[in-house]
């Protein structure tokens, strides 16, 4: 949007689910030029990370939203263009109530109170996302100090005032027959003892934490392992590797060959792929496969979508996967990326681990974990149905489900097929 000669960066609308987005590092400072298309801030909401590209090229003039506060979608960020002047403090769009006319007498000016009164200031607007913060930790926002444009409230404000140990309500006045009392001195919940270090919590963490939070308060959480011999799946990577990588340039990771013979084992398993809606079983005719990818250094976990993998061979689920991991870790997801799965596979065995329990995704009613690749001895049946041992690559599986709606024989069952697909691998499974 155009201001004149001026054009205007707006926190962008990331999905019909996110009201507001964190400013999380500018990449261009007031002076600086920029070109169309290249990165100029970095943004957080409770779904992705992702870069905010210039509109437009020219030198930015304004910087209206500093690093580290939360906007609503749609606020103007900065300026490209127009007369260039010094980074200004965060600015929303005035409110959009008229004004009250004034009165001939000017209004005495009032004697409290002591923090912005709940009116035209900016602060009687709160987000939905600090609204349920402060639902759930009982909190008036009208009592939390505001950063925000004229005093409002930000998701960072009102997580600062929790962290802080402060009270969720005004403590009652002494009666007035007794003295208050002196309280001893006492050192405040949020501050760090010795040895300890602080650093806020991202608005991606904070989603990730209240999302498994809910998924553990709402579904019965089981896990199930199963034993695959891998052996046969080992060799047809191996075959497969070279000609993957000169004519396609994807690596067909051993993930691929699982997520593909998941997608066929989900079929007969529609409960499996399902989830409960209110007091409904939903069980659905297509498979969105989630894959859980951690980010730079830990700090966060997304999990990107390939849609419809129900429609993919080996070859396409392979660039699939590779896809979704590369434009996670470049912050080039969207909300619409990370939403509307149907069943996920994490795969910690990439570090070596050969167990876990994963927390499901809500709403969905099942997660499949994959675990390290290990040579083990094993038993085997010759061809002449003697018992004979061999070293063999053997993978764990888990699948943790909801036993709302999955029983502990129908997961049995689904692992054991799934094993079946996976150690009978052949020319029509590519």
């Amino acid at each position: 949007m155009a201001t004149g000669t001026a054009v205007d960066v707006v926190m962008p609308q990331m999905g019909v689910s996110v009201s507001e987005g964190t400013v999380t590092k500018w990449n261009k400072q007031v002076g600086d030029t920029i070109e169309a298309d290249e990165t100029l801030l970095e943004i957080s909401t409770d779904k992705v990370d992702t870069e905010v590209p210039s509109p437009a090229s020219g030198v930015v003039s304004e910087i209206l939203v500093q690093e580290g506060e939360t906007v609503n979608v749609g606020t103007v960020l900065a300026r490209i263009g127009g007369e260039t002047g010094a980074a200004a403090p965060a600015a929303e769009p005035p409110a959009a109530e008229p004004e009250p006319e004034p009165t001939h007498e000017a209004p005495e000016p009032l004697a409290q109170p002591a923090a912005p009164v709940a009116q035209e200031n900016g602060k009687s607007f709160v987000s939905p996302v600090v609204a349920r913060i402060a639902s759930e930790h009982g909190i008036d926002p009208s009592q939390v100090p505001g950063t925000g444009s004229g005093g409002r409230v930000t998701k960072k404000d009102i997580q600062a005032f929790i962290d802080s140990g402060a009270p969720a309500a005004p403590a009652a006045p002494a009666p007035a027959a007794a003295p208050a009392q002196a309280q001893p001195a006492q050192t405040p919940a949020g501050e760090p003892q010795l040895g300890e270090s602080f650093e806020p919590m991202s608005a991606m963490r904070r989603g990730i934490a209240d999302h498994m939070r809910k998924s553990l308060d709402t579904s019965a959480h089981v896990t199930s392992a199963i034993e695959v011999d891998m052996s046969r799946v080992v060799a047809i990577r191996a075959k497969l590797k070279k000609e993957y990588e000169s004519a396609y340039g994807v690596n067909p990771t051993y993930l691929a060959f699982i997520a593909r013979a998941t997608v066929e084992t989900l079929r007969d398993y529609p409960y499996v792929n399902g989830e409960i809606r209110s007091d409904k079983i939903v069980t659905k005719s297509f498979v969105n496969l989630g894959f859980a990818v951690e980010l730079a250094d830990g700090k966060g976990l997304i999990v990107p979508v390939v849609r419809n993998a129900e429609t993919l061979n080996l070859l396409g689920m392979a660039k699939g996967i590779a896809d979704i991991a590369k434009r996670a870790r470049d912050k080039q997801l969207t909300p619409d990326d990370v939403s509307g799965g149907s069943f996920t596979i994490t795969n910690p065995g990439g570090y070596g681990t050969f167990h876990g329990t994963p927390v499901i995704s809500q709403p969905q009613a099942a997660i499949l974990g994959t675990y390290a690749i290990v040579k083990r001895p094993w038993v085997i049946t010759d061809d002449n149905g003697a018992d004979a041992i061999a070293i063999r690559s053997i993978m764990n599986l888990t699948l943790t489900y909801d036993h709302r709606l999955v029983d502990g024989a129908l997961a049995g069952r689904f692992l054991r097929d799934l094993r079946e697909r996976l150690q009978t691998w052949g020319e029509s499974d590519y």
